[in-house]
């Protein structure tokens, strides 16, 4: 039986991969996991390049252990900024929580909260904006679509679509996540 491992942020509704969280459940995740809190063992990260084929770059590999709850937590660096995030298929894009976004420089004013997002809490008011770089381990992506929510509207930031798409792939297998660039 596969574990929940993602809350829905964005457009589209979460996809849970058997079950879904509760709102209630929800904020207990949320209010529980703060970046300064966040530990290695409560998301084992692996980086592992893999042989070069003769017509592409070589690949690199990310392998997430999840958490007890088959969550998936990743560490990367965003505009200089080290942040933790909740790996979200659900989340049609990189969703930023106000707080972390303001450690990564980025500040929206008022009047750049112009997106209405469906999300698991109801609606919320976001900001569109475009990360020049977003690194975990070896694997980096240039020029993602993100997100900034209202300060208050989330308890940590996604890392949605809009990063996952431009990868040459990712899986869940035996309560690992492999991310592949």
């Amino acid at each position: 039986m596969t574990r929940p491992i993602v809350w829905a942020l964005g457009t589209f509704v979460s996809i849970g991969l058997s079950t879904s969280m509760t709102g209630r459940r929800l904020a207990e995740f949320a209010g529980a996991l703060k970046p300064q809190r966040a530990d290695a063992a409560s998301a084992a990260i692996v980086t592992q390049p893999l042989a070069a084929s003769s017509a592409r770059l070589p690949e690199r590999r990310l392998v997430v252990e999840g958490d007890r709850r088959g969550h998936f937590l990743v560490r990367p660096r965003i505009e200089g900024a080290d942040l933790v995030m909740l790996v979200d298929t659900g989340a049609s894009t990189v969703a930023l929580t106000a707080e972390d976004a303001a450690r990564a420089g980025i500040r929206p004013s008022p009047g750049d909260f112009t997106l209405t997002m469906s999300t698991a809490n109801g609606l919320a008011k976001a900001a569109p904006v475009r990360l020049r770089e977003v690194r975990i381990g070896e694997i980096v992506i240039r020029d993602v679509d993100a997100t900034v929510m209202m300060p208050g509207q989330s308890g940590i930031s996604l890392l949605g679509m809009s990063f996952l798409r431009r990868l040459r792939g990712f899986d869940i297998a035996d309560g690992r996540l492999t991310l592949r660039s």
